[in-house]
């Protein structure tokens, strides 16, 4: 099959992302449950042998060479290294020359044929979903539900709006024309050319926490638009990331074109590899998940162009609710979702000393402190929702960090390990709880990344909103939430988050949590204060990728 048959192949799903794209309405691919009916009836087994049959041993599926490598990949449920091989390239100039190679027959493609060639790599990748949560797993500590719903459905997904938004703009303008202007008595004709010419080699940098989710929106940005990817994954989660770039190579490989238009360069953490290949002279594109100080390094490389998501400190303020319980339980949620291991959890919820209005009357900051407490107990040492929504703790540096942050405030949750029973040996921990005042800015607007949760007593609503700005402008956030029956404080809040450049999500209930972006519909992180300077996926996300060349000639 051609590539410009693969694309019609595939076009209905293209045109599918494309509505929805525009509409901000809901859409999805890949459904995000795992259901036997959708992704087959063995699908799971399969998937779970392919992970066991893969621990402790080469992953070879790669369309790559070099010397072969043990990872320092260690499951946070069995706290035991997974014992996976791979190869690299001693010399990250190897990498680079493959993929400027591969580079000069892929931009050559037209964006049909690049696009169909992506959709066929989801839907390639879209048979390994099982694999790939219990790759996730095992390597970053999410539950199984997360692992699956984050790597596989969600990321597919995401990726799919990264192709549909290059798509959008590569064809946004004509690509010829013949262009006529009337000169009196005698008419000018030029034949015009508009070249879309790629930037060339990019590099894809990793996160510990979401391997894939994190990694395939900019990887397929990238490729949409003609460039070539360098994926280089965290050294602790290789993994997941690992099975995606393989299935890449062998649809690239079966259309006829060259593997390493992808490829992953893999490294260790005593022998890091990230700053010589974000610095090669080569590398024009670079996309980076992960702490703020890299991310600033990142940012200061010159002659590069950059897709940041740093971190950010979230905020939740607290004036008035008609359901305090419901409220209650939405916050406990958000905050022991993966253990608050992700970008969006919310780590400062403040409540005015005046309380919080509800259908009950007032409730006072202590009174409210004593009920989350009972709420986010309730849940994490439920015997089975606490194990599956906490999950376990990627990093041991995470359990340092709690333990050091129980001296900033006072303490009104004494966290406790997660039992599972499954996996007793599981590096686990329930929320830490502290409460501090409006004047502890020094605790309050520094990243505690994990389950470190601070309940901040303030003057007035009108001051937790003016905190949570500040906090945004100056060290950047990239979620927020508010409860407020009142019209005036959501108002403000809007007008003062949006000069924040901060998203918003006011009086969640049920099975919504302020957690979670949707593709084609939320933009994650908007790229307008210090949490990243990249959103997914706006028109800025791709079109930096490349640039119009003009050819023109009489006609």
């Amino acid at each position: 099959m051609s590539l410009q048959a693969k694309f019609e192949t595939y076009k209905s799903i293209l045109e599918n992302a494309l509505k929805a794209l525009r509409n901000r309405e809901f859409f999805a691919q890949y459904p995000e449950m795992p259901s036997p009916a959708v992704y087959g009836e063995d699908a799971q087994a399969r998937g779970q042998q392919a992970f066991e049959n893969q621990l402790n041993k080469p992953f070879d599926r790669l369309l790559q060479s070099g010397e072969w490598i043990t990872s320092a990949e260690k499951s946070p449920y069995k706290n035991e290294p997974i014992g996976i091989q791979y190869p690299i390239y001693q010399d990250v100039n190897q990498y680079v020359e493959l993929s400027k190679k591969a580079f000069q027959t892929w931009k050559k493609l037209s964006v049909e044929e690049r696009t169909g060639v992506l959709i066929e790599c989801l839907e390639r990748i879209k048979n390994h979903f099982y694999e790939i949560a219990f790759a996730t797993m095992h390597t970053t500590g999410q539950g199984f539900m997360m692992s699956f719903q984050a790597s596989g459905p969600h990321a597919n997904d995401r990726a799919l709006e990264a192709i549909a938004m290059g798509y959008e703009a590569l064809t946004y303008f004509a690509n010829h024309t013949i262009w006529t202007k009337p000169m009196g008595k005698i008419t000018l004709n030029l034949e015009k050319e508009f070249i879309p010419v790629p930037k060339g080699v990019a590099l894809a940098i990793g996160c510990s926490t979401f391997p894939i989710w994190n990694t395939v929106p900019g990887m397929f940005a990238s490729l949409i638009t003609g460039n070539t990817v360098i994926v280089k994954p965290h050294p602790l989660a290789i993994y997941p990331i690992a099975i995606v770039v393989a299935e890449m190579q062998r649809t690239f490989q079966v259309n006829g074109l060259d593997p390493n238009i992808v490829q992953i360069a893999v490294d260790q953490p005593n022998q890091l590899i990230t700053k010589l290949l974000a610095e090669h002279k080569d590398i024009k594109i670079i996309d980076f998940t992960g702490s703020s100080s890299f991310g600033n390094y990142i940012e200061s490389l010159p002659n590069k162009i950059t897709f940041t998501e740093k971190a950010g400190v979230n905020s939740i303020i607290l004036d008035s609710t008609t359901n305090y319980k419901e409220m209650l339980n939405n916050i406990a949620f958000s905050v022991s979702l993966y253990s608050g291991q992700m970008c969006t959890a919310p780590q400062n919820i403040m409540v005015s000393k005046e309380g919080i209005q509800t259908e009950n009357g007032i409730k006072s900051f202590e009174e409210f402190a004593q009920d989350f407490k009972a709420a986010v107990e309730g849940l994490c040492q439920n015997p089975k929702a606490g194990p599956a929504v906490c999950g376990a703790i990627q990093n041991e540096n995470t359990l340092k960090r709690i333990e050091e942050a129980k001296k900033l405030g006072k303490i009104i949750l004494e966290p406790q390990k997660i039992q599972n029973p499954e996996y007793p040996n599981a590096m686990t921990s329930s929320p830490l709880i502290l409460a501090i005042s409006q004047e502890d800015k020094q605790v309050y607007e520094q990243e505690l990344f994990g389950p470190v949760v601070l309940l901040i007593q303030t003057n007035s609503t009108n001051d937790s909103i003016a905190v949570a700005k500040e906090i945004a402008q100056t060290h950047g956030s990239i979620s927020c939430l508010v409860y407020s029956t009142k019209n005036e404080v959501i108002k403000k809040v809007k007008e003062e988050m949006m000069e924040a450049a901060t998203s918003v999500s006011f009086n969640l209930y049920g099975p919504v949590y302020v957690n979670q972006n949707a593709a084609f519909s939320d933009f994650h992180v908007t790229g307008g204060n210090p949490a990243g300077n990249a959103s997914f996926t706006d028109a800025s996300f791709v079109t930096k990728r490349f640039h119009y060349v003009g050819f023109r000639q009489p006609k």
